[in-house]
């Protein structure tokens, strides 16, 4: 027996890689989606670092039931063993797989999802709570640049968003550094694109780089790069590495053992460049502040460190301090979530990047997925809060499974299989030793 729910679409917030997919299964399924993408085009994160490569190849990068969409149009599945750019994820994958007959008319790019509720009831209020649609209100805006508010109404909802726009800060606590709002300019993203685009920004500078992770990882090797081609008569890029934590050994970790080989080749390279010198590290380091130069052409860093404080004067930081998810278009929802991680409960002590790396996370679906609010389900980065360890072939599972559920098949749904590379490091590798420019990089998430 059908009710008036049933007739409603599957919303999912994000057409990148996990929320397209998640379109392909409930079609698969028989259900209806309405996917809503908040950038101008499908893709729209990966595309802010498509100069990079993936680590892992393209058997691991595109989705089952994509690529059975795919296939009814003659596309055929890139080699599987190569590694492809950002750009070559979007151009090759994405865009082909929205335009395809079955989800383009399903997208919405342009459509930024502010909150999701249920119709006529807030967090508070129990009775029928879930016999009742999802309320999906959505900002876009009109030929005249204006805000348009709208409603949509949904049977269940996929929160495919990722967490790539909402980056964690540089101050200790969770918190921004004094000083560092007015210093905004002087940071970069945390995969800017040092041999690319940004070039001039970098070259020739005092760059600082924060964090503990691959992002730091992949743009201090570029940085690495870009000053082996500093002129004898110029200014020299001089690289600055400062973490948190007492050591690096998780980020250079994996070498030849890594399941993945452009993966494991990450810890080595980084290695032999602070070894060298080339990289100046400094461990145990807290961002106290934030102090840009009266004239805005650089920035003094305040660190407190167990010798005491220092001051490092810069000219650029690419802060790759990491992502959490934007809880705040949720808060009228009933969600159970870690408290520390920010991922689903169940779901936290497999992710623990303090346990696992990304090969050692086991598989998992809409049963550990699932909140107390029935028929909403976090996917992909997002629900693996503030853990890096997410991969994408890990978020396709994710999907496959929660699509089955919502179709009624909890056999499907709770059969939950996925082969993962292990060991090492879960989310980069390095430029490739070539004279001919970088060779595999990689952020987490996408590997």
């Amino acid at each position: 027996m059908t009710t008036p729910t049933d007739r409603l679409p599957v919303a999912v917030v994000g057409a990148g890689p996990i929320g397209l997919a998640a379109a392909a299964h409930l079609l698969e399924r028989g259900l209806e989606p309405l996917v809503l993408e908040a950038g101008g085009e499908v893709g729209a994160a990966v595309r802010a670092w498509r100069h990079v490569r993936l680590f892992s190849p393209w058997r691991h990068d595109v989705d089952a039931a994509a690529a059975r969409l795919l296939a009814r149009t003659g596309w055929r599945h890139p080699e599987p063993t190569g590694l492809p750019t950002g750009g070559d994820l979007v151009e090759q994958y994405l865009e082909p797989l929205a335009a395809t007959e079955q989800l383009a008319p399903r997208i919405r790019t342009g459509a930024r999802v502010v909150a999701v509720s249920r119709v006529g009831l807030d967090k508070t209020r129990s009775p029928r709570r879930d016999e009742q649609p999802f309320l999906v209100r959505v900002r876009t805006t009109d030929e005249h640049g204006r805000h348009v508010v709208a409603d949509h109404h949904a049977r269940a909802v996929i929160d495919a968003s990722g967490t790539w726009e909402h980056r964690n800060p540089l101050g200790a606590s969770g918190l921004p550094a004094p000083g560092e709002a007015e210093a905004a300019a002087f940071l970069a993203g945390p995969l800017p694109d040092v041999l690319g685009a940004e070039r001039e920004r970098f070259a020739g500078r005092r760059v600082l780089v924060v964090g503990a992770g691959h992002s730091a990882a992949n743009t201090l090797l570029h940085l690495v790069a870009l000053a082996e081609e500093d002129p004898a008569d110029g200014p020299a890029t001089r690289i600055v590495w400062a973490v948190r934590g007492a050591s690096v050994r998780r980020v250079l970790g994996g070498g030849d053992l890594d399941g993945l080989p452009a993966r494991g080749a990450l810890g080595a390279r980084l290695r032999r460049a602070v070894e060298s010198g080339r990289v100046e590290l400094h461990t145990e380091v807290t961002t106290s502040a934030l102090e840009p130069s009266a004239d805005g052409t650089e920035v003094v860093v305040v660190a407190e460190t167990p010798a005491g404080q220092r001051r490092l004067t810069v000219d650029v930081i690419a802060a790759a301090t990491g992502f959490r998810p934007d809880l705040g278009v949720l808060r009228e929802l009933r969600l159970d979530l870690d408290p520390a991680v920010e991922a689903p409960r169940r779901l936290a002590p497999m992710i623990d990047p303090e346990l696992h790396s990304c090969g050692t996370v086991p598989p998992h679906g809409a049963d550990v997925l699932a909140h107390p609010e029935a028929g909403f389900f976090t996917a992909g980065a997002k629900s693996y809060g503030r853990a890096p360890t997410f991969l994408l072939a890990t978020g396709y599972e994710q999907v496959r499974s929660i699509a089955a559920h919502l179709a009624g098949d909890d056999e499907a749904a709770a059969d939950v299989r996925l082969t993962l590379p292990g060991t090492g490091v879960c989310s980069s590798s390095p430029p490739a030793a070539t004279a001919g420019g970088t060779g595999p990089v990689q952020l987490s998430g996408g590997c």
